[in-house]
């Protein structure tokens, strides 16, 4: 029989009850799927990547959590000489990734889409090395993913992170100047903000773009430059209505590497699949390696380019 790893972080959603109190049912699902179960609570921040790194003789590693709980296990999987297949669930609060795959609300039905899913191949990015599943953000408003209180989270749903974003909206917009080279071009810019994805769903916003891939070895980058308060409305308009191509506000880019550097020198706070990671001012963001996943059979024909 194979083995797996089931690793669900207690502190995201409502994950502790949700899986502690299913926990027989789900043994059940992957036993009848051929797979020995073990189920490991994280304990602390990037304890999921300590375990993945240590594991031995696993055949498949399942993450239950938000989409941070995901990026610990894939930092943990990278860090390995042998690689291990790997899925996620996600029980989080904004769960772009699981809104991606065609996950819904209930756990067990997801496990069913997850056991009954397909092996595939997804191209992972990185920023100065640091690897990320989908999204990786600088700028105005960015700081709302990780500087929203669980305890908010908890109470209210995705309803805290506009609650933290309204608070927001009373701090000085900022304007950065860069010099970035994509697609073999320099460019000389200011902006509010910068996001370069794999996703077709970010931020809580699905299909923020058109005709995503998430194995076409490109991924999307969105620079927006405002310079008063009062625009954003508009800029919410166009994120939400999806309509970023017409707004002179966006430029978009399909690339594989992508270069970012600040003008000033210090210590930038980006936000990496909704968590904070510091760096400084210059960014080299690439496509370096593929992730072997099982997801759900729902949106596979829409996500990749090959079958």
């Amino acid at each position: 029989m194979k083995k797996c790893v089931l690793i669900y972080n207690p502190n995201s959603g409502k994950g502790r009850a949700r899986v502690e109190k299913n926990i027989e049912k789900i043994k059940q699902k992957f036993f009848l799927h051929g797979y020995e179960l073990e189920v490991i609570p994280t304990k602390y921040k990037g304890h999921a990547s300590s375990i993945v790194k240590e594991l031995k003789n696993i055949d498949l590693v399942v993450s239950i959590g938000g989409d941070g709980t995901f990026n610990e296990v894939m930092n943990g999987n990278f860090k390995r000489k042998n690689k291990i297949l790997l899925s996620h669930i996600p029980i989080g609060t904004a769960n772009d990734l699981g809104n991606m795959f065609g996950y819904g609300k209930n756990l067990l039905k997801n496990i069913d889409l997850l056991l009954n899913g397909s092996v595939k191949n997804i191209d992972i990015c990185t920023i100065n090395g640091q690897p990320f599943s989908y999204c990786a953000a600088f700028g105005n408003f960015v700081n709302i993913s990780y500087e929203t209180p669980r305890s908010l989270k908890k109470k209210i749903g995705y309803l805290a992170y506009l609650v933290t974003g309204f608070k927001n909206l009373l701090n000085k917009n900022k304007i950065y100047d860069v010099e970035y080279k994509v697609n073999g071009k320099k460019y000389k810019n200011s902006m509010s903000f910068v996001i370069m994805s794999n996703s077709s769903s970010v931020a809580g916003i699905k299909n923020l773009y058109k005709n995503v891939k998430i194995d076409d070895n490109v991924f999307e980058v969105l620079i927006c430059s405002f310079n008063k308060k009062i625009e954003i409305i508009k800029i919410l308009y166009y994120l939400f209505s999806r309509k970023i191509y017409k707004s002179s506000y966006f430029k978009c880019y399909k690339t594989s590497d992508f270069k970012i550097k600040f003008k000033n020198n210090g210590i930038y706070k980006w936000s990496i699949d909704g968590e904070k990671y510091e760096t400084n001012n210059i960014c080299d963001i690439k496509i370096e390696k593929n992730l072997e996943m099982i997801i759900p059979n729902k949106n596979i024909s829409t996500l990749f380019k090959v079958q």
